[in-house]
């Protein structure tokens, strides 16, 4: 097994087409820092404007009731393929498509909604709509439901951080993306995409803020590895931004 890593395209390549030819072909896709700032207009500025939202998170007490220390958002979204219209719909509980994570089978779980200035950030509209443009590869669907979520994997002295504490799984949409946002004082949090038969296709670990790892849900599963803190006076975390769609 090798590790893959997130590498530019190639000069004159468009990383959305690199992404829907890797999709298409291979099920996942690995977008560089430097792919995904230049795909969605961002800069080192913009970018610490961005990662400060991930400062006003709320608890997640369901992940509590697993001994993992998360914060979270959500906000939900109608997403219109013909012209890159991105609409948000009523704040509702959320319900994990498909049955497709058995810690929250048929569960509703309720999340506190996205802030104003989250959803007023223009990378917040450029990432959803980067993902957008990318899904049609998957299904031609005129108009898809998206999901967002901005989450904070928290690890302490005492306690590892669990990214993903269901293990291997899917999301039970089309298409499933993870935006790396920032890792501070964190080792540990190796991606793993694996395919229908089990095959490993990549396992890498999102060091660098803005490394976007995608996935065919439909036919791939994914999970992360625990992080711990590097220096265990303080916390560590791992901050991301989970970007999930499905035809409408």
């Amino acid at each position: 097994m090798t590790e893959e890593v997130a590498g530019g395209t190639e000069a004159g390549t468009d990383p959305v087409e690199a992404a829907r030819r890797a999709l298409a072909s291979v099920g996942t896709f690995l977008m560089s820092a430097a792919d995904l700032w230049r795909s969605i207009g961002a800069d080192a500025d913009a970018w610490v404007r961005f990662s400060a939202h991930w400062e006003e998170l709320a608890p997640d007490p369901y992940a509590a009731e697993q001994g993992v220390h998360r914060l979270r958002r959500y906000g939900r979204f109608r997403y219109r393929a013909a012209d890159g219209a991105l609409a948000p719909t009523a704040h509702r509980e959320f319900v994990q498509p498909d049955d497709s994570n058995a810690l929250y089978l048929a569960r509703d779980r309720h999340f506190e909604p996205l802030t104003a200035a989250f959803l007023e950030d223009p990378l917040f509209e450029r990432t959803v709509k980067l993902v957008g443009r990318i899904a049609p590869v998957l299904d031609e669907a005129p108009e898809w439901t998206v999901w967002v979520h901005p989450f904070r994997v928290v690890a302490t002295a005492d306690d590892e951080g669990r990214p993903t504490p269901e293990g291997l799984h899917r999301d039970g949409v089309t298409l499933v993306s993870s935006l790396l946002i920032g890792v501070d004082n964190a080792v540990g949090g190796e991606s793993s995409v694996f395919g229908p038969e089990g095959d490993r296709l990549l396992t890498t670990t999102l060091r660098e803020p803005g490394t976007f790892l995608l996935g065919d849900d439909r036919c791939t599963r994914h999970g992360v590895s625990p992080i711990r803190a590097v220096d265990r006076g303080k916390p560590a975390r791992r901050d991301v931004l989970v970007v999930t769609c499905v035809p409408s």
